[in-house]
């Protein structure tokens, strides 16, 4: 609660001005699939929202990219032609260099640690410069699972990934890693990935365990790496325009709604994903654990590209260590 107090409070300060309470349909936009954890969240917070409301507002959600890429709709969420979203960090990132720092390779020790992380005040504090860098009002994080590979040939060293045409979220931080490591990194959307992995237009995949059993990437996989190299977090966002036009207690029932509904994605992860993985391992697939000295000079190399790029990384390396 301390951060929404802090939240509300800057939002207001940097935005120009507070109307009277009316009732309002909200947009609220997810690449994810309406079977996934940020889709069943969105869902749920749009439902509270109208109940808190008493039916003076809803949400509508638009799952599986109805309403574009994510770039997209980061700019309509600039624009205000959208309202809300549950978005990758990663996105944020593109625009923001500083939320780059989230994805130090092996900054979480583990699933459960990556959540800690994310409920940090470190983590929290980030989130208050969106408003004049961004043009979006973060009201906390949620998360996927920590990243796997998923490779159609086999694997045993970091060698093997030299070369390979390998999909991975259109995004700095997670490009910069598999430039190190020697791979040929290739964006792509995830509606994109089951037919260019089945049909050889990629050779490998960088995903978390919900999506390689529920979207059965395993079935085209020689190999699956448990590495947990990195974690993926996401972030609930209000177009500014959309809070500017907010009466104070809208903004305090919608920040704590979302809030609410982005951190249950944490412990959704934190519960399921050790048995996804089993799922995993149980098809049969040569299944290889690995920790980050499978990776070599890569981690160092991608260290020493973004210590230059945000003055966060220090900062969450010390949350992570304090957070253990």
């Amino acid at each position: 609660m301390t951060y929404i107090l802090r939240l509300l409070t800057t939002a207001t300060l940097a935005l120009s001005f507070v109307t009277a309470s009316q009732a309002a349909e909200f947009r609220l936009g997810l690449i994810t699939p309406p079977p996934h954890i940020w889709t069943k969240a969105a869902e749920k917070f749009g439902a509270e929202l109208a109940e808190a409301s008493a039916g003076q507002h809803s949400v509508s959600v638009f799952p599986a990219r109805q309403l574009g890429n994510e770039a997209e709709m980061l700019q309509q969420l600039q624009t205000g032609a959208l309202d809300m979203a549950f978005m990758t960090v990663a996105e944020v990132s593109n625009r923001a260099p500083e939320f780059g720092a989230f994805y130090a390779p092996y900054l979480a020790q583990d699933i459960a640690h990556a959540g800690r992380i994310l409920r940090s005040e470190t983590a929290s504090d980030m989130l208050q410069d969106l408003p004049g860098q961004v043009g979006v009002v973060g009201v906390g994080y949620g998360m996927a699972g920590l990243r796997q590979i998923v490779s159609r040939g086999d694997i045993k060293t970091a060698a093997d990934l030299e070369g390979l045409k390998l999909r991975i979220t259109p995004f700095t931080p997670i490009l910069d890693f598999y430039n190190a490591v020697g791979a040929a990194p290739t964006p792509m959307p995830l509606p994109a990935v089951y037919d260019a992995l089945a049909n050889g237009q990629v050779d490998a995949i960088d995903m978390d365990a919900e999506l390689i059993w529920l979207l059965k990437y395993y079935e085209h996989a020689d190999t699956i790496v448990q590495s947990n190299h990195m974690m993926f977090p996401m972030v609930g966002l209000v177009s500014a325009r959309t809070w500017t036009n907010l009466s104070d207690d809208d903004r305090t029932m919608i920040s704590e709604l979302m809030a609410k509904n982005v951190d249950s994605t944490i412990d959704s992860y934190v519960a399921k994903e050790a048995g996804w993985l089993s799922e995993v391992e149980g098809t049969g697939k040569t299944y290889l654990r690995v920790d980050s000295s499978f990776f070599g000079d890569a981690i160092n190399e991608w260290n020493a590209i973004w210590s230059q790029k945000t003055s966060s990384l220090d900062a969450l390396r010390a949350t992570a260590a304090a957070t253990k």
